[in-house]
């Protein structure tokens, strides 16, 4: 069962819209240049989409010119990163393109200019990079979430970071991308959130975390493997209470039990070892767990996890908490797309509980 705690996590995180790829490059900059250009690949995708005659001679220009025979990607609103492809496609295939269309009067304004080509290049420049993080990020079988501060602040140094070889337009974009991330990572809870998911990642740790922002995050997790803790003992003190008060050796023997020699030892050795309170062996798992070694970044934290559950068993419960939550909302999308394609026209007469067993299966068979 997932707790309200985790519920509201991905809540918080799959409202927020990934990269650029939700946010067109059109916005990023209000220049006329842009639009004609998207808007002239536009035109050309469709033109070869609907001509066999001109993917035909596409084929045989790519052959001629010794170009990957790719066919032209179309636009995709609702699929990420889609208007990217299709601009580094057209780039790709620029001089097959305009091989075809050169003896064609009536689409030979399609073929892109000096200048058309140019901001293509400029916003192809700002936008790739972004790509590979975006697929990365989108992944649902491991953790994904401890990797945003990271890709946060590389995006930030590196990735979007002004180039003495960037046109204008490719500095503008870059900036209008960072200051859009910026805003949408504002948020206090977020950053917390993405903190504390830093931090349960042995790969990361305290690495992407600033010095001032340490000290709550670590208070947080003191504070929440307390209560967890707490509430695991008094689960298993009424489950041992409800054990004895029900096995039918203590109902049939009214009588007091006999004691064993080793119960006596065991009395001995409890009483002469004072336990700890629980708040300095939560502060001492903490230290521990901060004095292992980082780990390479392309393990699994999962699995680092799952071995070292014996030496940090109440931490561990915080990992399976925070590292399960999405870093997008595509995991969900997915899901949608998966019970769309089930409940179809001639299937719309399935039962919702027939439905969520045929999505489950389709999702882990």
């Amino acid at each position: 069962m997932v707790k309200p705690c985790i519920i509201t996590a991905i809540v918080c995180l799959t409202l927020i819209l990934l990269f650029t790829f939700f946010f067109p490059p059109e916005n990023a900059i209000k220049d006329d240049r842009v639009s004609r250009a998207i808007g002239l690949c536009k035109k050309l995708v469709g033109h070869f989409s609907h001509s066999w005659k001109k993917k035909a001679a596409l084929t045989e220009a790519q052959k001629e010119l010794k170009l990957p025979e790719h066919s032209l990607i179309t636009e995709c609103p609702t699929r990420w990163g889609s208007k990217e492809k299709m601009i580094a496609r057209v780039l790709e295939q620029m001089k097959a393109i305009s091989q075809v269309l050169t003896g064609d009067r009536h689409a030979r304004s399609l073929i892109p200019t000096w200048q058309d080509a140019e901001v293509l290049e400029s916003i192809h420049k700002a936008l790739h990079p972004l790509s590979e993080f975006t697929d990365a990020l989108s992944g649902e079988e491991y953790v994904s979430i401890s990797y945003l501060k990271p890709v946060l602040h590389l995006l930030a140094t590196s990735v979007l970071a002004e180039d003495a070889e960037d046109t204008d337009l490719t500095r503008s974009i870059k900036t209008k991308v960072l200051a859009y991330l910026n805003d949408k990572y504002s948020d206090l809870n977020t950053q917390e959130l993405l903190d504390v998911a830093s931090f349960m990642d042995p790969r990361f740790k305290t690495q992407y975390i600033s010095a001032d922002n340490l000290p709550a995050i670590k208070a947080r997790l003191k504070t929440e493997m307390v209560e967890s803790a707490r509430r695991t003992h008094n689960q298993e003190k009424r489950s041992r209470t409800e054990t004895a008060q029900n096995s039918p050796s203590a109902q049939a023997s009214g009588g007091k039990a006999k004691k064993t020699l080793g119960s006596l030892f065991k009395t001995s050795a409890a009483s002469s070892a004072l336990p700890l309170p629980l708040e300095d062996v939560v502060e001492a798992e903490l230290n521990s767990y901060l004095l292992t070694p980082v780990i390479d970044g392309e393990d699994d934290p999962l699995a680092w996890w799952k071995v070292h559950n014996i030496h940090f068993p109440r931490l561990c419960k915080m990992a399976r908490k925070y590292l399960c939550v999405p870093a997008t909302s595509a995991p969900s999308e997915r899901l949608f797309s998966t019970g769309g394609n089930i409940v179809t026209c001639t299937r719309s007469s399935l039962k919702p509980a027939k439905v969520d067993m045929l999505v489950f299966l389709a999702k882990n068979l």
